[in-house]
């Protein structure tokens, strides 16, 4: 059945979708970016994000929404800032290059900051903050999204999921890495409920009146033709659970994001029927150095992550987590044995793989 699970190495996995992505026009480079971004959220175990959204990712390269010869161009450059115009090009080979400029300024710099207007979907923010690590820096990406979400007391969508990643290292311990979205949950999960045909949980969004949505299709559609209907803000609906804090979280996203290099933001940001639309995103990244010795900075991380894995977990539960832990599990699980997918994402693989007159990967 479509809805069961099958395992494929990470290897075989990334080698595919670089191929579809090379043959679909995009350098050797910015596929092999491209691809690693994409199964590095299967990896982590964020399937909203993985591969199966490859299908949409060559739509927009076969429709022009996403380009892959396009002129990125540098707008604005100064020791400590960037604005980089992506002129549609991939989402995530202009976002890794531009985390990596912001990076080698903060150097000089002690932080920098760079965003890059009209551009496509990224994939995992996470991906980008956690680049900073490396440098011995804190790292932070977001970006803004087709507009998605609705408003506390509203019930049109006025803003995306709008993601925000903060990652900061440690010693011994792994690094903690916030990866969120402003939104109760992404489209992305949205869709995962609707290949599952699982109805959605109260809490998560609301239909074309304001009421609790449980359809997934109808959902999906409704945001799409914008007739109402949508993800609420984190928090939930109205004031009472705060969804207030993450409907402000999400315009925050859209101010850094688009606002402060002149992109598209709110609802004017918005999908085709077959790919992501055109996006903005923020980068920044903080060197340790500049305000304390990094290597006792690590140890204090040791210590307050190990301080927050350790504290006694509630009744009925078996664990606390820290941000990032469960994913690098999960990680870690993948390298001994594969990534779970679903059944019916490897059949997209195989039509897409028959198209292009490829070799699909092997189950595992």
């Amino acid at each position: 059945m479509e809805t069961e699970t099958i395992r494929i190495a990470i290897e075989p996995l990334q080698s595919f979708c670089q191929q579809v992505f090379q043959t679909c026009g995009l350098s050797e480079e910015d596929a092999h970016i491209a691809a690693d971004v994409l199964v590095a959220a299967d990896v982590r175990g964020i399937p909203s994000h993985g591969t199966a959204r490859l299908s949409r990712y060559v739509n927009g390269l076969e429709t022009g929404v996403v380009r892959p010869d396009a002129a990125v161009e540098i707008v604005m450059d100064t020791p400590m800032s960037l604005v980089v115009d992506a002129h549609g090009a991939m989402g995530a080979p202009v976002s890794a290059r531009t985390m990596r400029q912001v990076i080698a300024k903060a150097r000089d710099s002690g932080a920098a900051f760079g965003c890059v207007r009209d551009s496509t979907h990224f994939g995992i923010a996470g991906y980008y903050a956690m680049l900073a690590l490396e440098a011995d820096m804190l790292g932070i990406a977001m970006t803004n999204t087709a507009a998605l979400g609705v408003p506390t007391f509203g019930r049109q969508v006025m803003f995306g999921t709008n993601p925000l990643a903060f990652a900061a290292p440690a010693d011994e311990e792994r690094a903690f890495v916030l990866d969120m979205a402003t939104t109760v949950v992404t489209r992305g999960k949205i869709e995962v409920y609707d290949r599952l045909d699982k109805e959605l949980p109260p809490g998560w969004a609301v239909d074309k009146h304001g009421r609790t949505a449980k359809d997934t299709a109808s959902l999906l559609d409704d945001m799409f033709h914008r007739v109402g209907g949508g993800i609420l803000p984190l928090g939930g609906e109205g004031e009472l659970f705060s969804g207030y804090k993450g409907y402000g979280l999400a315009v925050m996203v859209d101010i850094l994001c688009a606002v402060l290099c002149g992109a598209s933001f709110g609802a004017d940001v918005a999908d085709t029927a077959t790919s992501s639309g055109r996006v903005s995103h923020f980068f920044g990244a903080i060197q340790i150095a500049a305000f304390r010795d990094p290597r006792e900075f690590r140890r204090d991380m040791d210590r307050m992550l190990r301080d927050l894995r350790d504290t006694p977990p509630a009744e009925g539960a078996e664990r606390v987590y820290f941000a990032g832990q469960k994913e690098f599990e999960a990680e870690a699980a993948c390298r001994r044995g594969g990534i779970p997918l679903l059944e019916k994402t490897y059949v997209q693989f195989c039509d897409i793989a028959t198209k292009y007159g490829l070799v699909p990967p092997r189950k595992n």
